[in-house]
C-alpha cells in the first residue's frame, strides 16, 4: 500500500498509423521485465496528435479499445494513454484507464488545443478522473490541461487532500519545452504531489518535432527522472512516505483556498 511502480514509455510514433503504433508499442511493454503496476503511453498513442478524427476515431469497442484489454490483461498491468474517440456524433481526446480484469475508467480533455484548431474538431470534457490503485489517489490530465492550475488543483477532505499523484500524458512540442518542464514541477510544489509527465519524440506528420522531456517529480519539486530527445522506457517506484513527510513538515495544503470547480 506504501509503494507504487510505474513504467513510463517515452516514443517516437507512426503517423496516423494505428497498426504500427500499436505493433510497435505491444514490443516496447512486452520487453519490460522489472514487476510494474501502471504503464502509461502518451499522449493519442495510437495515431499521433491529429486533427483527423472523422477518419481515425474508433468507439470504446473498437480495435484499440480491445488491444488495451488485451495488453493490461497479459501483463497484469493498469494500462494508460489517450486516444480518439467518438461517442454520440462527438469526438473526444479521451485517456483510457484500463485494469487488468477488462475494466476502464476514462478522461476526456478538457483544455483543447485551440492553437492546433483542436477546439474545433474535439469536444471539451466536464469532469476529473481521479483513479484508485493500492490506496493511492491518481489525477489524470492531458497536455495541454498542465497549463490551466486551478483545472488540476488539490481540494481538501475530510481525511486530506484529493489525491497523491498527477499524471499527465502528451504530444507537447519541443518549442514549448520550457514550459512543459517548468510547469510539471510547479504542479508537483503547488499540489504537494508527484507529478508524471510522458511525453512523446520525434516528428509529428506537421513536421513538429518533440523532444519528450518526460519526467517524475517528486512532492517538493525535485526531479527524479528526465528523458530528452531518446525513446527510452523508464520505471520507477514511488513512496507514500516522502508524499507524507512533505505534507506534515510542510502543511502548506492547510492554508489554500477553498473553492468549486463548475464545469
Amino acid at each position: 500500500m506504501s509503494t507504487l511502480t510505474v513504467t513510463l514509455i517515452q516514443t517516437n510514433l507512426y503517423w496516423e498509423d494505428k497498426s504500427a503504433n500499436l505493433e510497435m508499442l505491444e514490443k516496447k511493454i512486452n520487453s519490460i521485465s522489472e514487476k510494474t503496476e501502471i504503464v502509461i503511453l502518451p499522449e493519442m498513442f495510437s495515431t499521433g496528435f491529429s486533427m483527423q478524427p472523422e477518419k481515425l476515431a474508433e468507439t470504446m469497442d473498437g480495435p484499440t479499445i480491445e488491444w488495451m484489454k488485451k495488453i493490461a490483461s497479459a501483463k497484469k498491468i493498469i494500462l494508460t494513454g489517450s486516444v480518439i474517440i467518438e461517442e454520440n456524433g462527438n469526438y473526444f481526446n479521451r485517456l483510457i484507464w484500463m485494469l487488468p480484469n477488462g475494466q476502464s475508467g476514462f478522461y476526456n480533455k478538457r483544455h483543447r488545443f485551440a492553437y492546433a484548431g483542436e477546439n474545433e474538431k474535439y469536444t471539451a470534457g466536464e469532469k476529473r478522473l481521479i483513479a484508485s490503485v493500492k490506496g493511492w489517489k491518481i489525477n489524470l490530465q492531458v497536455c495541454y490541461d498542465l497549463r490551466f492550475p486551478v483545472w488540476s488543483r488539490q481540494q481538501q477532505t475530510e481525511t486530506g487532500l484529493e489525491y497523491d499523484a498527477i499524471i499527465y500524458v502528451a504530444n507537447w512540442p519541443e518549442r514549448r519545452s520550457n514550459a512543459w518542464r517548468t510547469l510539471l514541477q510547479a504542479r508537483a510544489i503547488e499540489n504537494q504531489c508527484f507529478v508524471i509527465g510522458v511525453n512523446r519524440v520525434g516528428n509529428d506528420g506537421n513536421e513538429i518535432y518533440h523532444s519528450g522531456d518526460s519526467m517524475v517529480v517528486d512532492p517538493s519539486g525535485e526531479i527524479l527522472y528526465h528523458k530528452k530527445h531518446d525513446e527510452d522506457i523508464f520505471t520507477t517506484t514511488l513512496h507514500k512516505e516522502k508524499l507524507d513527510v512533505v505534507r506534515s513538515k510542510f502543511p502548506f495544503w492547510k492554508d489554500a483556498d477553498p473553492f468549486f470547480i463548475e464545469a
